[in-house]
């Protein structure tokens, strides 16, 4: 496969693609232990995307793997899990950061947030999120205790491991380098950094 368009996104900020079926999304973890936010829409509408409660109870897990598909609030494969260099520490539980999320940690005033990098880089692409789907959490690792409770840990990823997925259908895929740098999410020193996002074909 060629490489048809790649761009950094920068630690703390989002990026987009369209990517027609058959083609794949790389997402490159550049400097180790950064937290992708994933989101995935139709092409033909956005009131179809990627929906981590109906890729769970399709796949009857909570984190896809090599050769699972990952699907729509239709119940339709929107991508299928290709490659995995990384560690296979991926959530499919967690919301995306907001701002009442930092609130509810102890932040006062502004932080960037995958909730609002998701709305500025729709807006960018032409296109509208008509709600806020809980993303794909690439590279994330969350810990299922005992009795249920989850916690979450340092990610496992490290520099230059990606995951790749094959696009089913002509999508437009939305992409946030996390910001949250007071949770464990991006490791324990708080520090956002990019990850690179390709288009292959």
């Amino acid at each position: 496969m060629h490489i048809r368009e790649e761009q950094v996104v920068e630690g703390g900020f989002g990026g987009h693609m369209r990517v027609s079926a058959g083609e794949h999304v790389r997402i490159t973890n550049l400097e180790g232990s950064q937290v992708c936010d994933l989101w995935a829409f139709s092409q033909a509408s956005s009131d179809e995307f990627l929906s981590a409660e109906h890729t769970r109870s399709t796949l009857q897990k909570l984190v896809p793997a090599v050769g699972d598909s990952l699907f729509s609030n239709r119940r339709h494969a929107m991508l299928t899990v290709t490659a995995d260099t990384s560690p296979g520490t991926h959530d499919f539980l967690m919301s995306a950061c907001c701002p009442r999320r930092y609130e509810l940690l102890g932040h006062v005033g502004y932080h960037r947030s995958c909730a609002e990098n998701l709305c500025l880089v729709m807006e960018e692409a032409g296109a509208t999120a008509h709600e806020l789907p809980s993303p794909f959490n690439i590279f994330q690792n969350v810990e299922v205790q005992a009795g249920g409770h989850i916690e979450i840990v340092p990610p496992a990823v490290q520099a230059g491991q990606y995951l790749e997925m094959r696009a089913e259908s002509d999508l437009l895929v939305v992409v946030s380098a996390c910001p949250m740098d007071i949770a464990m999410t991006n490791g324990p020193d708080g520090k956002t950094r990019p990850i690179k996002l390709e288009r292959l074909g």
